[in-house]
């Protein structure tokens, strides 16, 4: 296809790994692709959008991306995957269109990250195994690695101390740019570890703070951060109101997922180039490997 960007490493036979990456023109989907570039990957110059996207293309880096609808999503992915079955796709698109894209990458044979939150994880991990074993997957909620080793930090705990926090009071509040649809997969993802602490928490009770205003004056987001940032506070308090924990993690842009999320797909691509028997990973699978720059 003309129009790529990017010659670099991590394909197999030497050969350029190739990503596709969908969501744009978001911006994290283009956060990503820009870092896919940046890293010296080759941008497939096609991507998914949705219908109500007016662009037809965008320019990422120098590479001229077009962007394609659901319409012509199968035709598109099997076209890719009988040129290139080694192209690895990662999906920033939206929760309503995520496990039908899903479904779409497995059943052409593609591998793909999955940055998207809000959709139906067993769905994609049976995606994946009705597929004829050339599809791997790496689905995680977050893609910073200093957040997922505090994630994998608190499981560990958890299993190692069940119930240390028996008897407290856990409260969540995250603020995310205004137009993200979804309660946090993080926020989710670090209450069931706390949960297994003995501080269980409904994830339909984590407060989203959405406002701009509320952002700014309860939160703390830079007023020049609301189109992008992600600021989490858990909250644990015993019951006699005696003791009191806070953890906060709180990110300001998008490049420290862009770049998790290509350390995420170099890594999957190894895992199919070595017909790796485990088709579905995380990004707790990525830090463990110790395979993030």
């Amino acid at each position: 296809m003309a129009g790529e960007g990017g010659g670099g490493a991590g394909g197999g036979g030497g050969a350029p790994l190739r990503v596709m990456v969908n969501g744009m023109p978001g911006k994290m989907a283009t956060a990503v692709a820009e870092a896919v570039v940046s890293r010296g990957l080759t941008l497939v110059p096609l991507g998914l959008t949705g219908d109500q996207v007016a662009e037809e293309s965008v320019s990422v880096s120098g590479v001229d991306v077009r962007l394609v609808r659901p319409v012509d999503r199968e035709v598109t992915l099997a076209a890719i995957a009988a040129e290139h079955p080694s192209t690895v796709v990662v999906d920033y698109t939206h929760p309503s269109a995520v496990n039908a894209n899903v479904a779409a990458y497995a059943a052409a044979g593609l591998s793909f990250v999955v940055g998207t939150t809000g959709g139906d994880e067993a769905a994609m991990r049976a995606a994946v195994a009705a597929a004829d074993g050339s599809a791997y997957a790496l689905i995680a909620p977050n893609m910073a690695k200093q957040i997922v080793a505090l994630q994998a930090g608190l499981e560990a705990a958890a299993a190692a101390f069940p119930g240390a926090y028996a008897g407290y009071t856990l409260s969540v509040t995250e603020s995310h740019q205004s137009h993200k649809a979804d309660t946090s997969g993080t926020a989710k993802a670090i209450v069931g570890a706390l949960g297994a602490l003995g501080a269980p928490l409904d994830v339909a009770d984590i407060v989203k703070v959405r406002s701009p205003d509320e952002q700014v004056a309860t939160m703390g987001v830079p007023a020049d951060a609301l189109s992008g940032h992600a600021f989490h506070t858990y909250r644990l308090v015993s019951g006699d109101g005696s003791v009191r924990f806070e953890l906060q993690h709180n990110v300001v842009g998008r490049a420290v997922y862009a770049e998790g999320t290509v350390d995420a797909v170099v890594f999957l691509a190894a895992r199919r180039q070595a017909a790796d028997p485990v088709r579905v990973y995380n990004m707790i699978d990525v830090l463990r490997a110790g395979e993030m720059s």
